[in-house]
């Protein structure tokens, strides 16, 4: 698409409120089974998918596990990230009669190495 001069494509759209565990019981549950949590420590949601197909957010949901490719602009199909790939993540948090917060923008590009 980039050699193309296409513009990049949403492929995921979905909403925290899909989310599984809310991070109260990710936390309890980690320190039930004797997580030692310390002050500083990360913990992530992982994927966080929703119900409708634009929701699916990562590729072996996309794709169905391999058995049905992404079309992209231009023709491209992907299954899997390829070499050249780029990505860009991002996120905003929204409620009324709060000031929205977001993380700006988390971008990359896949690179292969041939050693």
């Amino acid at each position: 698409m980039r050699r193309h001069g296409l513009p990049a494509v949403r492929i995921v759209h979905t909403n925290f409120s899909h989310l599984y565990w809310t991070f109260a019981q990710m936390l309890a549950h980690h320190t039930s089974n004797g997580c030692n949590m310390q002050p500083g420590d990360l913990i992530a949601s992982g994927t966080v998918s929703g119900p409708e197909p634009q929701g699916r957010a990562c590729l072996a949901e996309i794709n169905r596990r391999g058995t049905n490719p992404l079309d992209l602009p231009g023709g491209e199909q992907r299954m899997w990230l390829e070499d050249g790939d780029e990505l860009t993540l991002r996120g905003r948090a929204v409620k009324e009669g709060h000031v929205p917060i977001g993380f700006g923008e988390c971008a990359g590009r896949v690179v292969c190495s041939s050693g």
